[in-house]
């Protein structure tokens, strides 16, 4: 009988004890690995531990056990979750905005000047049941998100002579887009909460693999050929995108 065969299940995730603290990780198995690793998710901002094969589930306990300290320092740097809540601040086109509920029940969700206290601050205004207002924002944002990439596209499409076929917005955690070899995109409906420069290159990214299906010399010329921004939207995808992920 394989050694596979008679190990007990992994369990998703492992505890680990610093200060008094108790931190969880998330525990992963990948047939490749040739040693146990710790890194950070850069999608989800969690500590994942990755074991080999053949690697018992309490030697990657002790493990982490060692590196208890470290993984402690990790977690003090993930952005606290902000839910889509009446009260909470979200960015819409990298500008702050304060979720603002109505006492109407319309189910209408707009953006307004500020109300109340902080009466400059922009509010997203939402009319629905206290229950109801997490669904409304998301669909409201990726209404939103829908509108300005498709707007970017039709930017793009006479400056690239192709259009894609299918525009779909997704919830990726390991790509902002992507590109189908049938001329597909698809992309983050989170990029409505980025300043409006990435969205404009990440769109610019996706249409030029249209004409270049790949990452060589020309691609990247013809990415700065269409879109200034390249540089500094990366640096800022770099600096900020996993915090992206923090709302919801």
């Amino acid at each position: 009988m394989s050694f596979a065969l008679l190990r007990r299940p992994d369990p998703d995730h492992l505890e680990v004890q610093h200060e008094g603290a108790s931190l969880q990780i998330a525990l992963r198995r990948r047939p490749t690995a040739r040693r146990i690793t710790l890194r950070v998710s850069a999608a989800t901002g969690e500590v994942v531990i990755t074991l080999p094969s053949r690697t018992a589930v309490n030697t990657a306990q002790r493990f982490a056990a060692s590196h208890a300290g470290w993984i402690a320092a990790r977690f003090a740097r993930v952005p606290e979750r902000i839910l889509f809540a009446p009260d909470a601040i979200l960015p819409l086109r990298g500008a702050p905005h304060r979720v603002h509920l109505r006492d109407t029940r319309s189910g209408a969700v707009r953006v307004e000047a500020g109300v109340g206290e902080g009466q400059g601050e922009p509010v997203i205004s939402v009319s629905c049941e206290t229950a109801h207002v997490p669904r409304r924002i998301r669909d409201y944002l990726t209404r939103e998100a829908r509108r300005d990439l498709a707007e970017a596209v039709e930017r793009y499409v006479p400056l690239l002579g192709q259009r894609p076929l299918r525009i779909t917005l997704r919830d990726t955690r390991s790509r902002w887009g992507s590109c189908t070899a049938r001329g597909e995109l698809n992309f983050s409906w989170r990029l409505i909460l980025a300043p409006p420069m990435v969205l404009d290159y990440l769109v610019a990214h996706e249409m030029a693999h249209l004409r270049e299906m790949n990452h060589s010399a020309r691609y990247w010329a013809l990415l700065h050929g269409l879109c200034p921004n390249v540089d500094a939207a990366e640096a800022w995808l770099k600096r900020n995108g996993t915090s992206l992920h923090r709302y919801g």
